[in-house]
Order: structure tokens, then sequence, then C-alpha cells
């Protein structure tokens, strides 16, 4: 192999949970130029990756198909020996069947799979992790079962965040991009009021994350506390929680940062559950979900806008 592309245009932990085919098979095929495709705004969880030759950003705001066309003219002239789509969704299978690739691997769920030279199956709900289900396309070629994400901060990002506290201190990440993933704003002050007082708090997420962990941090008043939501990159988050005593987060994207930085975490499943194969693969980890069978959890594979019968016993019902 001398050249090779991989497809994940899906979300943050997407990316993060694909790097261990990244480092697999730049360690079965030493000399081969690996190049990845991710979508805007994911691109930075890449840098410093030392076994990625290019990085490709899937931008659709100019025109999905627009760029779809844009890509696979380089992608052809890249002459790919081996294309590998992570993705199960229509725009990265149509890149993949006008990508040239020699050879196409990805999932049977994907429409375009037609058009792949071997297809494999994405089975969901059996306890396989997503990291094994994406090994399983390069297992032929040598691959492990199983293996931990890697992400690489550069040393400025582990200067930044290392002037944040001079102490110990716990991260907490209390959003998701799904309400039905989200432990409730009222869990995550009933978290914050049991911590040691030694300990700093440090809430963590996106820019638009500043209000939720605003309201439940005035909730919980308690000092030493603070909202770093909107002011970390990726990397100087997964910097941060690499040097944490723990992590708590949801069922969603700073779960993987910490998985890929082996930091220690703590993670709620609310209304999904971790047999979907999403969970932590850091050595230090545990999972926190209701104790009692709810007939409703769980109710999708990636949670809802609101709780679908009302209740949110899933998550309001959680032991802290």
């Amino acid at each position: 192999m001398k050249r090779i592309l991989i497809i994940q245009t899906a979300f943050l932990g997407d990316v993060v949970l694909a790097t261990p085919v990244v480092s697999e098979l730049k360690r079965i095929f030493p000399e081969a130029g690996i190049d990845m495709l991710v979508k805007k705004g994911n691109e930075s969880l890449l840098f410093n990756n030392p076994y990625l030759q290019d990085v490709h950003v899937f931008d659709k705001s100019g025109g999905k198909f627009k760029e779809i066309f844009r890509l696979t003219r380089i992608f052809r002239n890249n002459s790919y020996d081996l294309v590998i789509n992570l993705h199960r969704f229509g725009s990265s299978g149509l890149i993949t069947l006008l990508s040239g690739g020699r050879m196409k691997y990805g999932f049977r769920k994907n429409p375009f799979s037609f058009a792949f030279t071997k297809t494999f199956e994405h089975e969901i709900g059996k306890g396989t992790h997503e990291v094994t289900r994406n090994l399983n396309l390069i297992r032929e070629f040598g691959a492990v079962e199983l293996k931990r994400p890697e992400l690489f901060p550069s040393k400025n990002d582990f200067e930044r965040v290392a002037s944040i506290s001079t102490g110990k201190y716990i991260c907490l990440a209390p959003a998701s991009v799904w309400f039905t993933k989200q432990l409730p704003e009222h869990k995550w002050v009933e978290l914050i009021r049991k911590q040691s007082t030694d300990l700093q708090i440090i809430l963590i997420g996106g820019a638009g994350d500043q209000a939720l962990c605003n309201r439940i941090i005035h909730s919980a008043e308690r000092p030493n506390t603070q909202n770093l939501c909107g002011t970390l990159s990726l990397l100087e988050s997964a910097a941060l929680m690499s040097g944490a005593e723990m992590n708590y987060v949801n069922d969603s994207g700073p779960l993987h940062l910490a998985s890929a930085m082996n930091a220690p975490v703590t993670a709620f499943f609310c209304s999904t559950v971790p047999e979907f194969g999403f969970g932590p693969l850091s050595d230090r980890s545990q999972i926190i979900q209701i104790d009692e069978k709810l007939d409703c959890r769980p109710c999708g594979l990636h949670g809802y806008k609101e709780c679908p019968k009302g209740h949110f016993k899933c998550g309001s019902e959680i032991k802290i």
C-alpha cells in the first residue's frame, strides 16, 4: 500500500474513535501515506497526529455537491490504493464511489455500499465497541481487535492548561447535542456540591454550552468553580482532561476525548446504553446509569431533543 484514505465525516466522537484505524494502518503499512477526511470543525482533533500525511476537510457551507466534486477531484489525483469509509451515510458513500480508489471498504449500511469492493456489518446493541467495529474493516491486514484512541495535544496546549489550575481539579462536561443524552442540570449541581472543597471544579464544552454551565455554577453556589466553555480548543480540552483527578461526562464527545488521553472518566448514560458500543476505554473508568429497568430505554441510538415519554426517568433518577 502506498496511499490510503480514511473517511469519517460524522461527529467529534466518531473521529476520535476512528484514530485506532489510522495508527494500526501505519503500523501495518509503515511506508504508506495515510490521509483522512473529516467534516469542518473536527480537523483540529487530528493536529500533530504523526501517522497522518494530510487531513482533508468536508465543508458543506458552499454547497454539498460542489464540495463533494471538489474533494473527489483531489482524491482521484492522489490514486489511493485503499479507501476506508467509516461513515454510514450517503454523502461519504458518494465520495467513496467517486474517489477512484483501487479498493473501497465500508459498512453495508451505507447507501452506496453496492459500489464498495468489500462491505462489513455494523451491528449496534450487542456490546461490540465502535473501535472494534471500525478495526474489523482492516482485520484482514493484521489489525488488532481493540485499541485505545489517540490524540496529540502540543506542548503549547499543555502549557496553556497548566496555567488554569495550580492544584487538584476535576472536569465536568455537562452538555450534549441531544437532550436525552445529557444528565439533568440539577444532577450536575448535586455532583458539584458533593465534591471535596480542596478540589477546583472546571466546566468545559463549546461556546454554546456557556449558558447551561453558568446556570449550574449559579445553582451550586460553590467557590473555586469556573466555566471554560468556548475558551479552549479541542486539544486543549483533551490536555486539561488528562491532568484531572476525574472527568465527569455524558455519552458524548468529551467521553472519547478522555479515552484518547487515557484520562480517568465517569460517564453518565441516560437514554442510551453502553451496549451500543460507545463506552469509555480509559484504564480508570466507570459508567453510571439508572438501576431500574425501563421498557422505553434505550429510546434511540442518538437520543432526542426531549424525552418521548415526557418523564425522562433515565436521566432524572440516576443516583449521584
